[in-house]
């Protein structure tokens, strides 16, 4: 029986992941300290999905300066005292056999809101006599129904680069192999590449590669730092599903500009930088957009939403419209869930951890 195509390991550079499910980066809100420093909650949340055999899990949204935080109990990644928090867990990972990533973030004028849970039912915008801070943006355009940012300075993009590099580099000395850039879900870059968001007339404002011109610099500028080893991943949100806003034709555009700076491959999503859309929300609804930038940009993409099943999992890889499908909120059901989509494509993986073999099942 040939192996299905979802268990089958991919290479991308010297790296290669056991298999192509992969969980993504989802926001859980536990640095409650409000220190930006993993905790024990990570690391049980991140590794139960490493021994639940996925080949990849990244790491959530880790902000590069406490600023670019979507809430007060976001991760960090702006000093050593988090880097070194995030050892063990990325240890833990790669000792299950999975590669660990993280997502590099900032969130721009979606920033300083009060976290999903623990805040009493506190909603949007927190405020500064409440503990938030003033947000920053392309342009003083504020996201509906949060507080207004302030436009960035040429100064503020020359500060949020660095402390991209810089986390970068925190993030390596941690052991992650692979690193995502957040240029998705209205958060910063987004707001950058968007004509929706980017009303600004200098170099970075106007034409598209003057809007994509943070983000393809951040990338070269983090290759230039990291190294050839590391991977660098960019997650995408392909459309503002708005006429006049940001496209796949012209994320596609980006992306290559981006592989040109050092990047690896593309976490394709959608929406979030606007409200009032229709979003066509259903099985696999962002899968197309993946093989537009796949067959566009050229370059090797991950498809994410709604992908809870083994074999449409397993289709999205075999049909050619991505590399990999990222499981997310399935994950969080069941972290083992790549255990068990290889027992349901009848796959007999060999990295079932020994605590748990005594409860594998048989392989019709």
């Amino acid at each position: 029986m040939t192996t299905p195509t979802l268990f089958s390991p991919l290479t991308i550079r010297s790296v290669t992941f056991r298999n192509r499910a992969w969980v993504p980066p989802m926001c859980q809100y536990s640095c409650v300290a409000g220190d930006g420093v993993a905790t024990a909650w990570h690391h049980v949340h991140l590794g139960s999905m490493a021994a639940g055999g996925a080949g990849l899990i990244i790491a959530e949204a880790t902000a590069v300066t406490p600023e670019g935080r979507i809430s007060a109990h976001d991760c960090g990644l702006w000093n050593d005292a988090q880097r070194d928090a995030w050892k063990p867990i990325v240890a833990f990972i790669r000792g299950q056999g999975a590669v660990a990533g993280i997502q590099l973030a900032h969130a721009g004028r979606k920033a300083s809101i009060w976290a999903d849970w623990g805040t009493d039912g506190k909603t949007g915008s927190q405020p500064q006599s409440e503990g938030g801070w003033q947000t920053i943006a392309p342009s003083a355009i504020e996201f509906p129904g949060y507080l207004p940012p302030r436009e960035m300075t040429d100064n503020d993009i020359i500060e949020v680069t660095n402390a991209f590099v810089s986390a970068s580099r925190r993030a390596v000395d941690a052991g992650f192999q692979v690193l995502e850039i957040h240029a998705a879900h209205g958060y910063l870059l987004h707001e950058f590449l968007s004509p929706l968001s980017n009303l600004r007339d200098d170099q970075f404002g106007g034409a598209l590669e003057n809007r994509a011109r943070l983000l393809v610099d951040i990338v070269e500028k983090m290759r230039a730092e990291v190294g050839e080893e590391t991977l660098i991943f960019v997650r995408f949100s392909a459309t503002d599903w708005s006429p006049e806003g940001w496209n796949e034709e012209e994320c596609a555009v980006v992306a290559d500009w981006c592989l040109k700076a050092g990047a690896d491959l593309f976490d394709v999503s959608s929406g979030g930088n606007i409200t009032g859309v229709s979003i066509p929300v259903g099985q696999g609804y962002q899968v197309p957009l993946a093989n537009f930038l796949k067959q566009h940009a050229h370059g090797p993409t991950a498809a994410v939403g709604m992908i809870t099943e083994a074999a449409f999992a397993n289709s999205v890889i075999e049909s050619g419209q991505a590399d990999a499908v990222l499981i997310g909120r399935e994950s969080l059901r069941d972290p083992h869930w790549t255990l068990r989509a290889a027992v349901e494509l009848g796959v007999d993986v060999d990295y079932w951890p020994a605590q748990y073999r005594r409860a594998k099942p048989k392989i019709r």
